[in-house]
């Protein structure tokens, strides 16, 4: 999760996310030479004699500062699609879950041979059981998944506008009332990652934070088998 003075993106869990520090990383390399260069060059033009004036007037100037932007953005933008490409990559996914968001709480249904469906809402301060749990982000139903394993995540919702996002893993899709959108993760790591709701869904929006628990694959099953709803 976010932590106070934190400087960059929270650590990666997933493929998908340590691509994002990859590219994150190489734009900023672009960001930071291009704001050192028009720096430099007003600097120049607010100190410089006349004949600088005439210099930065000449056609190959010109026709250098129009063309050389083409070729950053082709460079962004090479890097970016393959990005994007490995976002939607749909595989024969392993395990299904569907977040269905409410107003203001997260209901998730897992498609594992079996069904499993459980609400999550948050945990208010006065009822967290341990000392250490984060404020506003612990809930009382964690979402768990298995690593290293082709997961696709479902959204939708029930009343408004919700979207479903958890930073670490590189996930954060809108949640829209009679339509269904998906995305796909592999979560490389066990651990606890956290996220929140990212549409502005009303009063309440800031109270419906998401808890994702990353285990191994046997765990994951026998969580599976103890939460298995009756049909």
């Amino acid at each position: 999760m976010s932590t106070s003075l934190q400087l960059g993106l929270q650590d990666s869990a997933s493929y998908v996310m340590g691509q994002f520090h990859t590219f994150h990383d190489y734009a900023m390399a672009f960001i930071v030479f291009i704001t050192i260069l028009v720096l430099y060059a007003l600097s120049l033009l607010t100190t410089a004699a006349p004949s600088f004036w005439k210099f930065t007037e000449k056609q190959q100037i010109e026709l250098w500062w129009t063309i050389s932007p083409s070729f950053i953005l082709i460079a962004l933008a090479v890097p970016s699609i393959r990005l994007l490409y490995w976002m939607d990559e749909g595989t024969n996914p392993d395990v299904t879950v569907k977040t269905i968001g409410h107003q203001w709480y997260w209901t998730y249904e897992i498609w594992d041979n079996q069904r499993i469906e459980v609400d999550s809402y948050m945990v208010h301060l006065e009822d967290i059981p341990q000392e250490g749990l984060p404020r506003l982000l612990e809930v009382d139903n964690r979402l768990v998944l298995p690593t290293n394993t082709d997961i696709r995540v479902i959204t939708s919702s029930t009343d408004v506008i919700h979207a479903w996002c958890v930073p670490a893993l590189g996930l954060k899709m809108d949640a829209v009332p009679g339509r269904l959108n998906q995305m796909y993760t592999n979560i490389d790591r066990p651990g606890i990652f956290y996220g929140q709701c990212s549409e502005i869904c009303g009063a309440n929006h800031s109270f419906m934070p998401i808890v994702v628990e990353a285990v191994k694959s046997p765990f994951f099953y026998i969580w599976c088998q103890n939460n298995t709803s009756e049909e």
